[in-house]
């Protein structure tokens, strides 16, 4: 399919609708920053290009050298048939216009949680400049401490992951950033290795799917590290454990926020005494929750 496809792709434009089609035809899953075939087909080929990636338009009818061509003709192959996520080809994932190197040590960058960052958590922190100290659980690829220290520029971050591969990943990101004096990587299964200290904010993006929907993952999915994404029976295995322990390491009016993907109707169910907030995303108002650590307190953790 692709030996025949070098003799009759000549333009972007050409390379464009047999990549749609061929993903269709495979029956591909999106997810990891595309949600579509389109925008999936157009990334690969405007990063494979070394074109811009906000600017398909101006280059649709540009020839192709045969190098070029067999580049582009290369990921999408194996887009295809090994089904890698498109971060894993590019080794490159966005959140808005930051961009994160990522490889299949780490699961590829995707958080509601970001989108909230880039309000600062307003209105629930008044002060951004005052949050002086502040913790990413389960940091991963460190994107979201990357992006605490960007909205808090006060603010000295502790990013914390179980995997001494995926903090290994986080330190190319601290470091492309910029932001090593300010970011201290740390290696313990959630609070267990922590120092006793105190943070005006900790957030959270743990492991969250349950393990049927594990079970049932496509093969995109797959790609990823398991540890990365389950969480016991129901997926809330690690956000109990957070739970239970966020307020000894919360100051006085600090707020722990905490993403967990499509569990708050489990969640709510196991912590009546809780009153959780839930946080407004562009996706919805059910992903992301919101607790102070006197509410915490108050609950009897």
């Amino acid at each position: 399919m692709f030996n025949e496809a070098r003799q009759s792709l000549h333009t972007v434009r050409d390379v464009l609708r047999f990549a749609i089609s061929r993903f269709h035809e495979a029956g591909l899953v999106f997810g990891h920053g595309s949600t579509n075939a389109h925008d999936e087909a157009a990334y690969l080929i405007l990063h494979s290009l070394h074109l811009p990636l906000d600017q398909l338009e101006p280059f649709l009818d540009a020839r192709l050298t045969p190098g070029e061509l067999q580049s582009v003709l290369h990921l999408l192959y194996r887009r295809v048939d090994e089904r890698v996520p498109a971060a894993y080809l590019t080794r490159e994932a966005w959140l808005g216009e930051y961009r994160f190197y990522v490889d299949e040590r780490v699961i590829v960058p995707r958080s509601f949680i970001a989108e909230l960052l880039r309000e600062q958590l307003a209105p629930w922190v008044n002060e951004p400049e005052e949050v002086v100290s502040a913790l990413d659980m389960c940091t991963g690829s460190g994107c979201l401490a990357i992006l605490l220290a960007e909205a808090f520029p006060n603010a000295e971050v502790d990013a914390v992951d179980l995997s001494p591969d995926a903090l290994a990943v986080a330190e190319h990101n601290v470091s492309d950033y910029d932001l090593g004096e300010r970011i201290n990587l740390m290696c313990s299964d959630l609070f267990s290795n922590l120092p006793e200290k105190q943070y005006d904010l900790i957030i959270s993006n743990p492991p969250y799917v349950n393990a049927e929907s594990v079970a049932e993952l496509p093969q995109e999915y797959l790609h990823e590290p398991e540890l990365a994404l389950g969480s016991g029976d129901d997926g809330l295995d690690a956000t109990r454990k957070i739970i239970a322990e966020a307020s000894r390491f919360l100051i006085p009016g600090g707020v722990l926020v905490v993403e967990i993907g499509h569990n708050r109707d489990v969640l709510e169910a196991d912590y009546p005494e809780l009153p959780f907030t839930w946080l407004d995303t562009a996706s919805g108002d059910q992903f992301v929750f919101l607790l102070t650590r006197e509410e915490l307190v108050e609950a009897g953790y």
